[in-house]
């Protein structure tokens, strides 16, 4: 088997098959500490040992079936880690299992954990925690064999202060006062669907629950629950569709957690409890997209799931793929295609700022002594969806691809693949069409930089008038600021705000009268859409206006998803005006940003050690 060049791991060996986990949040020291039981299975005869990731964690005893048990640590790998090398007492024949628990600490500066003082949260009563381990951060937690290729069942029990409470990826497994301390509470939790460690995920926080559909609570702060419950109300609407589309969901509930605003991404597919920036608050629900992604995740990603991350492309170009059907299904076809094309250009975004010869815009990357979060990029989601999309007009269109879809998830559930598997059965599933198939360019898909061979058909129709719109901008002397109104907006949804800016941003930068007199007919200042402010901000740094470095940096510290955080900085950073301010005003944010974000911002700003 290929080798997770990201782990120490070796499950060929032997696999962790079982967690069982307890453990205490203690908010004072900013730890998680209690114990690991890991229910170990000999995979090839009489094994010496098990090798397990560690990232900053303390380990204090380790048993085997209730016996001491020797353990070493290997040498620390500057992003994976520290290997953690558990020696069986006994011999353990093929098959057999054995219970390996581990007495563990997280570091307070653990990677996977974000602590907040009350005065950080909406409330500012009580402290706050979450995690994020995707890809490769739950050995920050615990020791894990912290690789995609394993799947593992868990319970789980967290002790927590009693006037908090305690989520994770599983069922709510009931609640009861902690017999060791009266001050607080135990939470249960039960995961009966195997999963890869990356989707182990918890938080801890002054949370209350709104209803919004059969399976589904929306989980937030007091502040925002009602807000969040109607942002994100078409839940149902999309869980039923994407049923339709993809099979049966098998992970129960389907419940929705709005974090603080640094969480770093749009949202995490954690099973039965997806977690979302609040940036999609958006008050419309013109952001619910991120919504059918994560849903679609609970097929592709977290059923049939990528074997390393260098194959990531596997479960963001299904899940985009998924995603923008159930929008096709709920907003009709030519949105499909309006969001399609969209994606095609943030594509050429990030192939511009990464650079069309840079390995990571391969389909299929090299992760060897690469760190993930530093290749991590929209290539995955929007080339994989782009060689979907192509494969889609080339086999005989959507209906002919989505059977496709549903027997792929039904073949691998529960697997974890890598690409040569996808290919192979996509050609036992075409067996009719191998001629088309073999005219593909794989190579050149899957193993080559830039952009993509080939460019899929789009449908133009809401896409025309964001292209005639930024065209005219582009193409505006001074002497014809004068012809733009208001009134140019009027036609014009918020998607297609989104649309116009994303297009002025490929182009040069605009003579800065052109931004200012966008202000003055637009006032996009006063738009708190996330997409449209975080675009129109980068358009104002980029033709450097000064008045909108105040406001770049507003935005860029007053949340931390990284799409928007590390561009607002890099820009700002780019803008001789405004770089000392950047970098200054990151040293100040530095301590209370989320761990990833403040080394990617980092290492943009050019400030890490």
């Amino acid at each position: 088997a290929m080798a997770d060049p990201s782990s120490f791991a070796s499950p060929a060996c032997c696999l962790t098959r079982h967690l069982h986990l307890r453990c205490r949040a203690d908010f004072g020291a900013r730890v998680l500490r209690g114990t690991a039981a890991l229910t170990a299975r000999a995979e090839r005869g009489a094994p010496r040992c098990l090798v397990l990731d560690t990232k900053d964690v303390q380990v204090f005893k380790v048993t085997v079936n209730g016996q001491d048990a020797q353990f070493a640590f290997g040498e620390k790998h500057s992003f994976k880690g520290t290997p953690l090398e558990i020696t069986f007492p006994n011999e353990l024949r093929r098959g057999q299992e054995a219970i390996v628990e581990i007495s563990f600490e997280s570091s307070p500066q653990s990677s996977a954990l974000q602590w907040f003082t009350p005065e950080q949260t909406s409330g500012k009563k009580h402290p706050f925690l979450f995690s994020q381990c995707q890809a490769i951060h739950c050995r920050a937690i615990f020791p894990c064999q912290d690789t995609p290729a394993v799947k593992l069942t868990y319970y789980a029990e967290i002790s927590v202060p009693k006037e908090l409470v305690a989520l994770m990826s599983a069922s709510r497994d009931g609640e009861a006062p902690d017999p060791e301390d009266s001050a607080r509470k135990i939470y249960r939790f039960s995961q009966n669907v195997p999963i890869p460690c990356y989707l182990f995920a918890l938080v801890v926080g002054a949370l209350e629950s709104r209803k919004i559909g059969p399976r589904t609570l929306v989980w937030a702060e007091k502040e925002l629950v009602d807000k969040s419950a109607y942002e994100f109300s078409e839940a149902e609407a999309m869980l039923k569709t994407a049923e339709d589309l993809a099979g049966p969901y098998v992970w129960g509930q389907y419940d929705l957690l709005v974090l603080p605003p640094s969480f770093p991404y749009g949202g995490m597919e954690n099973p039965c409890l997806t977690f979302v920036t609040p940036t999609l608050l958006a008050g419309d629900r013109s952001l619910s997209n991120v919504i059918a992604h994560e849903i679609s995740h609970s097929w592709t990603g977290n059923l049939v799931t990528n074997k390393t991350w260098e194959h990531f492309w596997l479960n963001e170009g299904h899940t985009v793929y998924l995603e923008r059907r159930i929008g096709g299904r709920l907003f009709g076809e030519q949105f499909r295609h309006f969001q399609a094309l969209g994606g095609w250009r943030e594509l050429q975004n990030s192939v511009n700022t990464l650079g069309d010869k840079n390995p990571v815009t391969n389909l299929v990357i090299n992760l060897d002594e690469v760190d993930p979060d530093v290749a991590y990029s929209s290539v995955p989601y929007e080339k994989g969806f782009a060689l979907l999309f192509y494969l889609e007009q080339l086999l005989g269109g959507p209906d002919v691809f989505i059977g496709f879809l549903k027997a792929y998830v039904q073949k691998f559930a529960y697997k974890s693949i890598v690409t040569e598997d996808w290919k192979k059965f996509l050609y036992s599933y075409f067996k009719d069409k191998v001629d088309i198939l073999d005219k593909v360019d794989w190579n050149s898909w899957f193993h080559a930089p830039g952009m993509p061979p080939v460019k899929p058909t789009y449908d133009m129709t809401l896409s025309n008038a964001c292209i005639a719109l930024s065209q005219r901008w582009i193409q505006a002397k001074e002497s014809d600021l004068g012809s733009f109104s208001s009134a140019d907006l009027k036609e014009m949804s918020s998607h297609q705000l989104i649309e116009f800016l994303a297009l002025l941003l490929l182009e040069a930068p605009l003579p800065l009268s052109h931004v200012q007199r966008m202000q003055e007919v637009y006032d996009f200042n006063a738009i708190n859409n996330s997409e449209i402010r975080f675009r129109w901000l980068r358009l104002c740094i980029r033709s450097k206006w000064e008045e909108a470095i105040p406001l770049a940096l507003k935005m860029a510290t007053d949340q931390g998803r990284m799409k928007f955080t590390r561009p607002l900085f890099r820009d700002l950073y780019s803008f001789d005006k405004s770089r000392d301010l950047a970098v200054k005003t990151f040293l100040e944010h530095r301590a209370s940003m989320h761990p990833v974000t403040s080394m990617l911002v980092g290492k943009d700003l050019k400030q890490d050690q």
